[in-house]
């Protein structure tokens, strides 16, 4: 009976197709990889073909007065945003799940096998790890807005080595702001003292000798991501600075900015230092565990 139905089984017309051996599977595989390979090669879309395939038309300008509401609406979302990235990954850290797992166990011990003092305990170090990340993030966006921000056309349109550019889009007939982006232009020597934007304090200026230009902030807004505008911003900030005879182009970010950061590689950016170090207390930076990226390109 088990003969038959062996036989009856390797009759089907689909077991006959299938390979048998290891060196037929091997075959098959490299015949379809051969397939794969041999197909239609996928073509690079530009940002320009990446807008029109997504049905809006992409234009970059210099800032007009007219834009500072949204401007500064859309540059304080573009600094909050990081708070839950950052929240998120620091309370992913070793050290942060065992304290609140710590925690929660002495709740539960005090409360005399009480569940809900064991959440409240956990969740009260979750609060503290949140407004840490909150803190440097919010503490950040108030010194820009207080500076910098102030008073765009003095700090920026105004300098010829600066400059502040928008990126305006049409969707469905109408003019959207859908970007930001500004490049401050330095002149360094070896005795300059330079500042930098997250910790207030003196960077290393022997990275820094020689003209360079920085770019002071890079927003895309977020319906409208993915969709090459934050490539053609960077590419608008590296061309300005060849014209201004820059040697190269700075950018600052944080380590919760993955998008970014795997972006600026693509572009030629390789990382020079790293820190944690912020404007906010040292206890309260250790806590958010919030790395500060500097990325150079040179020119």
């Amino acid at each position: 009976m088990f003969m038959s139905d062996k036989r009856l089984l390797l009759s089907c017309p689909v077991i006959e197709y299938l390979p048998h051996t290891l060196s037929e599977v091997y075959t098959a595989r490299c015949r379809g990889r051969e397939l794969r390979q041999s197909g239609p090669a996928r073509s690079e879309e530009k940002p320009e073909e990446m807008a029109q395939k997504n049905n809006f038309q992409c234009s970059i300008r210099p800032y007009r007065a007219s834009d500072r509401d949204s401007v500064i609406s859309l540059f304080r979302f573009g600094i909050l945003e990081h708070v839950y990235p950052a929240f998120f990954k620091a309370m992913s850290h070793p050290d942060h799940v065992g304290i609140a797992l710590s925690f929660s166990m002495a709740g539960y011990v005090l409360g005399g096998s009480s569940y809900i003092l064991a959440f409240l305990f956990g969740g009260a170090w979750a609060a503290l790890v949140y407004y840490c990340c909150h803190e440097i993030y919010d503490g950040y966006l108030r010194r820009k807005l207080d500076m910098e921000m102030a008073d765009i056309q003095a700090n920026f349109l105004d300098n010829p080595v600066n400059s502040f550019w928008v990126a305006e889009v049409e969707v469905d007939g109408q003019a959207k702001l859908a970007g930001l982006m500004a490049v401050m232009g330095m002149k360094c020597g070896p005795m300059s003292d330079m500042c930098d934007g997250w910790n207030g304090g003196a960077v290393d200026v022997a990275s820094l000798e020689g003209s360079a230009g920085e770019m002071f902030k890079l927003v895309v807004s977020f319906p409208l991501r993915r969709k090459g505008l934050g490539t053609q911003l960077t590419e608008k900030a590296i061309e300005f600075c060849k014209e201004q005879g820059l040697s190269r182009l700075v950018i600052e970010t944080t380590s919760s900015h993955i998008a970014a950061i795997s972006m600026f590689r693509k572009l030629g950016f390789v990382q020079t230092s790293s820190h944690s170090s912020t404007h906010a207390n040292r206890w309260i930076s250790k806590l958010a565990r919030i790395s500060v990226i500097r990325m150079e390109k040179f020119l």
